[in-house]
């Protein structure tokens, strides 16, 4: 390896990079689900291209955001294209939620599936709001859209889930 590029992998310590894997890699595996089967792999990969950079970019978390969704469509391509003539390739797609208790009634499964029934756009910013912790801002520089845009997406998809899934809407406290 040149020198000048083992350099590029020391300019973020190995503490750095651990406290954010700790802090984003959960969020961003979710996020790179819904494209792809192999989430973790994309990840991964956004993490290295991260160390590559040397110094990180301003706003790490969208593009943190961003480096997952573009590899993750393009692992989707990928995949595609490699088990292109197998019929059974939807059956063995990954489960956006791990089975375990809850003590709320949400039913995985049915949310999962009223989930993935939302379109794509829209499935993806609920994900990155809800799970991901980004604000509609944050989603926007991801997605390369508007913050408005993102929350009445996000908004009108979270009323689409409720609906599907009997949830009354709660009380807001005045």
């Amino acid at each position: 390896m040149p020198r000048r590029e083992r350099r590029q992998y020391l300019s973020m310590g190995p503490e750095q990079l651990a406290e954010l894997v700790d802090r984003y890699a959960a969020a961003l595996v979710l996020y790179a689900r819904q494209w792809c089967a192999t989430p973790e792999d994309v990840v991964q990969t956004a993490f290295l291209k991260l160390v590559r950079l040397g110094t990180p970019p301003d706003n790490l978390l969208p593009w943190l955001y961003k480096v997952v969704r573009n590899g993750a469509i393009d692992a989707s391509r990928a995949a595609r294209r490699r088990h292109r003539y197998e019929a059974a390739a939807a059956d063995s797609a990954p489960r956006w939620f791990q089975p375990s208790y809850d003590p709320t009634g949400l039913d995985a499964r049915a949310a999962a599936e009223a989930l993935s029934g939302l379109p794509a756009e829209t499935r993806e910013i609920i994900v990155a709001h809800l799970w991901g912790g980004l604000t509609f801002e944050q989603i926007a520089q991801a997605v390369g859209s508007s913050a408005a845009t993102c929350y009445r997406r996000y908004a009108a998809g979270i009323e689409t889930l409720r609906q599907k899934l009997g949830a009354e809407r709660p009380v807001r406290a005045t």
